[in-house]
């Protein structure tokens, strides 16, 4: 009698993990389509210049593509900026706190442009920039980074380079 509950609960354990096998394989279904999210940086302005902190607010914007047939949200984008080539800062845009349903959906074929917010404080390694963004003058913005690209079951981290 005791050798055949012990028995019970050994094939309850396999079937339990079985199970957590076949969900985890079934969420890794949806990774080569949001693999497929496109970002691209395109838009860099001055939103506020504060000249007695030597301070600048830049709004960035990364449009974002979905080419895949599964719907995604993105949940944070980490990235670095440059101007001509050179990093002026570091920013980020995030909606982790944000539940899956209020978040931007990207529909199959569909894109949608996500600003986010920079400070950029005037250092002696960006001088030159510095002064060429609140003079308004042409520069060309690159940014390289990461983003999480998050399904209902899934979520896939994709590094990016991306230029205006």
């Amino acid at each position: 009698m005791f050798i055949q509950g012990k028995g019970i609960i050994y094939v309850a354990i396999a079937g339990l993990l079985a199970m957590l096998g076949g969900i985890t394989w079934y969420a890794s279904l949806d990774n080569p389509q949001l693999g497929m999210a496109e970002i691209q940086l395109t838009n860099v302005k001055v939103v506020n210049t504060n000249t007695v902190d030597n301070r600048v607010t830049l709004e960035v914007s990364f449009l974002i593509k979905n080419p895949s047939e599964k719907t995604f949200t993105v949940s944070n984008i980490d990235y670095e900026l440059f101007a001509n080539g050179k990093p002026i800062g570091k920013g980020s845009y995030s909606t982790e706190d944000i539940a899956l349903p209020g978040r931007a959906a990207f529909y199959p074929g569909s894109q949608i442009e996500l600003p986010t917010n920079l400070n950029l404080i005037l250092s002696d390694s960006n001088t030159d920039e510095y002064n060429s963004i609140i003079n308004g003058q042409d520069l060309k913005f690159s940014a390289k980074g990461k983003m999480v690209v998050e399904s209902a079951w899934s979520l896939v981290e994709r590094d990016f380079d991306t230029s205006q």
